[in-house]
């Protein structure tokens, strides 16, 4: 989306919640896919999506433009969510409830087609590198697995990577190589 019209959505949103729903639509898929990559378990991805957005949806009129796209914006509490979770040994939303207080926002979620859990869990299942590389990214610091996982799996450039992490272009494009050797060993 180009940066005037995502200037446009994030005024609308910010004076009508309803319009929020444009970037939940925009933006869910992608953001549940990495999520799902990185986690490999639907019902947890669910849950860091689910959050991810709420998160978003709370902080909207928060939001300023400051040289991250609102993607990378909702890429980074992703990121975030996923952090959390690895660092802790069971992820606990906190924004579970305001979600239940939120009609508008518990509808968005619940939108999604029923198949999607089946499909996904198909999905994964048939990548069999996929399972063997995702396994032994687990093994590696975060700080490897967020930068190879945005890199390679959700096909992010290198500047796309420095925003959605806050971390200068150098210092990712040094992660990678050093992420890539040390996943290139383990294989």
């Amino acid at each position: 989306m180009d940066p005037k019209n995502e200037a446009r959505l994030i005024e609308q949103c910010r004076t009508d919640p309803a319009a929020f729903g444009q970037v939940f639509d925009l933006w869910y898929n992608p953001v549940f896919g990495y999520i799902m990559r990185r986690t490999a378990d639907y019902d947890l991805s669910k849950d860091i999506a689910a959050e991810t957005f709420l998160k978003a949806f709370l902080k909207i009129n928060s939001f300023q433009w400051r040289g991250i796209s609102l993607s990378a914006w909702l890429f980074r509490i992703a990121t975030n969510e996923l952090n959390q979770y690895y660092r802790s040994s069971r992820y606990k939303p906190q924004s579970l409830q305001q979600l239940l207080e939120n009609p508008q926002m518990e509808k968005l979620l619940h939108e999604q087609d029923d198949d999607e859990r089946e499909v996904m869990e198909k999905e994964l299942r048939g990548f069999n590198d996929y399972n063997l590389i995702r396994s032994n990214l687990l093994k590696m610091d975060v700080k490897y697995q967020e930068v190879i996982a945005l890199r390679y799996f959700e096909q992010k450039t290198n500047g796309e990577i420095s925003a959605i992490l806050n971390k200068n272009e150098g210092t990712v494009k040094s992660l990678l190589s050093r992420g890539l050797e040390k996943l290139r060993n383990m294989l």
